[in-house]
């Protein structure tokens, strides 16, 4: 009993001195925070819509929806955060570029209004 407690005692040793001089797997979040690659998918952004519905289509979540006046105008483009699975569909999709996909990740909110992007026009207001 007590030599198989002294072997398991020197296993659990060896594997902390293993991993005493790797370098650490975690970050000092939110002091330093992870450089982002090029790919990165964060929060949208849109910025001339014409309103052609593509993004909405293409949107497996339906977090977009789009509203037009009579004349087909865009008067309001919604993202809505709470089901955006980031996926960057509507980004990839869309005939004139005006979505884009940020590098911003932290989007955790206590009101569940900041987690609506409304953009009116088209344009962000």
């Amino acid at each position: 009993m007590i030599i198989k407690g002294t072997i398991n005692l020197i296993k659990g040793m060896f594997v902390v001195f293993k991993h005493l001089f790797k370098r650490p797997v975690t970050l000092e979040y939110p002091e330093k925070k992870r450089i982002l690659n090029d790919v990165f998918r964060g929060k949208p952004e849109v910025s001339g819509c014409i309103g052609c519905g593509i993004c909405q289509m293409v949107c497996p979540s339906g977090a977009i929806s789009i509203k037009k006046d009579e004349n087909g105008k865009v008067i309001e483009y919604k993202f809505d955060l709470k089901k955006c699975i980031i996926c960057g569909n509507c980004s990839y999709y869309c005939p004139k570029g005006a979505i884009k996909m940020t590098k911003e990740y932290e989007l955790a909110s206590d009101d569940k209004k900041d987690l609506t992007l409304c953009y009116k026009g088209g344009s962000n207001d």
